[in-house]
């Protein structure tokens, strides 16, 4: 991560934050006010940075791709990046108050761990991904594990043995390592995509729990048991708090620093959170587009908190082609409630320009799909009890035949 700070400090894309700054939502004011990634100097005596990956162009550093490339080359993946193992970490005694964890919003339940990748291991696979963990005392954090993903899953079938769960949790990774623990990927393969995306390989070391985790400003190790406790209110990704749970509890049995560590944090609700959520889902929507007619770009929007808005730019074959375009992007990523889905003059990246598409290529009563009663983001405010919302998809497509009406006049 450091390396990857550097680089951006040397483009002018590092902002210094050098007088003391509270971990009592102060912090987290000054990163909702920008995209730069922010460096402070000083939160409770420590350093932290912050909007690691707040916009794309960012992510494409990271990542070593051309912006404008980054979903097509990411639809290409083969997840086989070579997983090198190089000894043994050795761990300290676990304290949390030695981090400058912070508190972000008023009726957050406390201070979150937000960029913390959990790295579990069971019955010879080992998965990678982003959880956030109110921390609970020195040694003990709540963490949300949303019911049937790979984590949640691994815990259930290790304490259906009696068994505990061994976890490790890293803070302070290579961005394309925090990217490739928040994709969907085939079982077990987040190191070896986390290698392809660093360019063929990844070094990992081994926690005395057998866990492997990369190179990392913290390293935090232990284990998931049946222990639960209250987790939350917490703002997610809409900006609106989630509710109160009962969530497991992590206990740490060991710590690993880096002499004058870095600590990472993500603002909830923020860009950065909004890249990581959203942009993995964008290659995923693209192959399945792909399937049925010729996408050209996928992007998941900003206003539509990176998550729950995609537009699709395709080239048309035949006058269908936009709306089988929605059905897939739906079936792709279920959390999406409006799918916009527009010609390849349009410009993607331009919400004016996705409007001007809708003001002159859609009518209301033939380009509209509106589909009731379907599940949708558990994020989503506005959903109904039973978990079901509407979606809306949206041809914003010429009509074969007549493009010479629609087109924009040019010099």
């Amino acid at each position: 991560m450091r390396e990857f700070i550097e680089k951006m400090r040397k483009q002018g894309l590092v902002t210094e934050v050098a007088a003391p700054c509270s971990a009592d939502m102060e912090a987290a004011k000054k990163a909702a006010g920008t995209d730069n990634i922010l460096f402070f100097k000083d939160v409770g005596g420590r350093r932290m940075v912050m909007n690691v990956t707040a916009n794309r162009k960012a992510l494409a550093v990271a990542l070593k791709m051309d912006e404008q490339e980054i979903v097509k080359k990411l639809a290409d993946v083969s997840y086989d990046g070579k997983v090198i193992e190089e000894g043994t970490l050795k761990m300290e005694k676990p304290d949390l108050s030695k981090i400058p964890v912070l508190k972000h919003f008023p009726k957050d339940a406390g201070k979150y761990i937000t960029a913390g990748i959990v790295f579990a291991k069971y019955g010879g696979v080992e998965n990678a991904s982003i959880h956030r963990m109110l921390v609970l005392d020195k040694s003990r954090v709540a963490a949300r594990l949303v019911e049937g993903r790979h984590t949640h899953v691994m815990l259930q079938n290790a304490l259906a043995k009696e068994e505990k769960l061994p976890i490790a949790v890293t803070i302070g990774t290579h961005p394309a390592v925090t990217f490739a623990s928040c994709t969907r990927v085939p079982e077990g393969k987040e190191l070896a995509y986390a290698a392809e995306l660093l360019g063929g390989e990844i070094k990992v070391k081994r926690c005395s729990n057998g866990v492997l985790v990369p190179d990392a400003e913290i390293v935090l190790e232990g284990f998931i048991g049946p222990d639960v406790t209250d987790e939350g209110p917490f703002v997610d990704i809409t900006g609106t708090y989630d509710p109160v749970r009962l969530q497991p509890v992590i206990t740490f049995t060991g710590m690993h620093v880096k002499p004058d560590f870095i600590y990472h944090a993500i603002l909830p609700g923020g860009n950065e959170h909004k890249v990581l959520m959203g942009c993995p889902y964008e290659p995923k929507i693209y192959r399945a587009v792909a399937g049925v007619t010729r996408v050209k770009n996928v992007v998941l929007t900003r206003g539509g908190c990176g998550y729950l808005h995609a537009i699709i730019q395709i080239k048309k074959s035949t006058q269908g082609d936009a709306k089988n375009a929605i059905m897939a992007a739906f079936a792709a990523h279920t959390s999406l409630k409006h799918v916009v889905v527009v010609d390849d003059d349009i410009d993607i990246s331009d919400s004016d320009d996705v409007e001007y598409a809708i003001a002159t290529r859609v009518r209301g009563d033939t380009d509209v799909m509106v589909i009731t009663g379907v599940r949708g983001s558990s994020l989503d405010p506005s959903q109904l009890e039973d978990g079901t919302n509407v979606k809306i998809g949206v041809d914003a497509t010429m009509v074969l035949g007549r493009e010479d009406e629609f087109k924009r006049a040019t010099w």
